[in-house]
């Protein structure tokens, strides 16, 4: 069995987990009493990277790197992420790190709060800020979601060092074509069901994209109510939520090797924010959103209030894949055969923000 590192960021610090010939081993906190919102695996280089984003509430908000799998991690001497002078904006939290494609083998773009986005041309030590995002006209008009106003997901093709997708709460989908020096509203077919018209150019509320293995082209997207799929890049959107228990949700994932294999994690209600039904349960789709059938072998029977958010589900790159989900209780669960069974691998942990995993040779 492949050796997996898997990292879990709590509302105080990072955990790490680390399986060897099928037994895991736990250990941390890593940045003790540090939320940690954001982590990245870069494995474009001879040792993978370890990217870290931290709020302390002493210290405020920092990006930190690791080259040793976590066991030892460098700070900056100046902050990684800052807003410049004339913004008139500072950083409360950094939402994602997402290193880009092998065509850009050492860019890696910050997803922030105040809604911005920052690329890195150093592999994530130092920042600058994109600013034909930060300048779009239509910025006067985005509204902070339940989370605040942030860039929380970042999409980029493998083929093409160019094409750069992100998710803003709340004004929806944003695309360049050009390496960030223009950017579109990309949410045609997304409905925004709070809004007086619920099928504007921008403003829709999105929770997480997750990009399909086989077609770098087709998207998928956990929307505040509705799950949809593109199949142009995010150019149009189809609502793919029939046959769910319920289209609300944070979380979406897609499966590392398998074309037109993706997971949600269906929530209640926007008002009801609990587990669908109250079960914990993943649902899978293995035709691109036609279909989808609940995963829940090995996971919790009874009624279960464990809600999952939007960074806190995600796939590793092993064959069989492992897929992975930390929820609000503090509970994180595995399964190392594409979703068909499910192991608890820690309970008792802080509220967990986010995880990310990584086959390590």
């Amino acid at each position: 069995m492949t050796d997996v590192l898997l990292t879990v960021g709590t509302r105080k610090g990072l955990f790490t987990g680390r399986r060897r010939g099928g037994r895991w081993e736990f250990d941390g906190p890593h940045f003790n009493a540090q939320a940690v919102y954001s982590i990245a695996i870069d494995k474009r280089r001879s040792v993978p990277r370890l990217l870290v984003g931290g709020d302390s509430a002493h210290w405020g908000p920092s990006v930190f790197h690791s080259d040793d799998l976590g066991a030892n991690w460098t700070e900056p001497q100046k902050a990684a992420v800052k807003f410049p002078k004339d913004t008139g904006a500072s950083l409360e939290r950094v939402w994602q790190l997402h290193p880009a494609g092998p065509a850009a083998p050492d860019v890696v773009y910050a997803g922030t709060e105040p809604a911005a986005l920052f690329r890195s041309e150093d592999g994530g030590v130092t920042f600058e800020l994109v600013r034909p995002l930060w300048e779009h006209p239509t910025r006067s008009q985005w509204m902070p979601g339940g989370g605040g106003e942030a860039v929380h997901t970042v999409v980029t093709n493998p083929r093409d060092a160019d094409a750069v997708t992100v998710a803003v709460s709340t004004a929806g989908v944003f695309r360049s074509l050009d390496g960030g020096a223009s950017w579109a509203p990309s949410n045609s077919g997304v409905s925004a069901v709070f809004l007086p018209d619920p099928n504007p150019e921008f403003g829709q509320c999105v929770h997480k994209i997750a990009q399909d293995a086989g077609d770098m082209d087709r998207l998928y997207l956990q929307n505040h109510w509705g799950v949809y799929r593109s199949d142009d890049a995010g150019a149009k959107w189809t609502d793919i939520g029939a046959g769910l228990p319920s289209d609300f949700g944070f979380a979406v994932a897609a499966h590392p090797h398998r074309a037109d294999v993706a997971y949600v994690f269906p929530i209640n209600a926007d008002a009801d924010r609990v587990p669908a039904g109250r079960r914990c349960r993943v649902y899978r789709t293995s035709d691109a959103g036609g279909s989808w059938e609940a995963l829940s072998a090995g996971l919790p029977d009874g009624d279960h209030y464990g809600t999952v958010l939007r960074d806190a589900m995600c796939t590793d790159d092993s064959d069989p894949a492992g897929v992975y989900f930390g929820n609000r209780n503090g509970e994180v669960y595995a399964s190392a055969d594409d979703g068909d069974s499910w192991q608890l691998l820690a309970s008792h942990l802080p509220d967990v923000l986010c995880v990310r995993a990584a086959a390590i040779g």
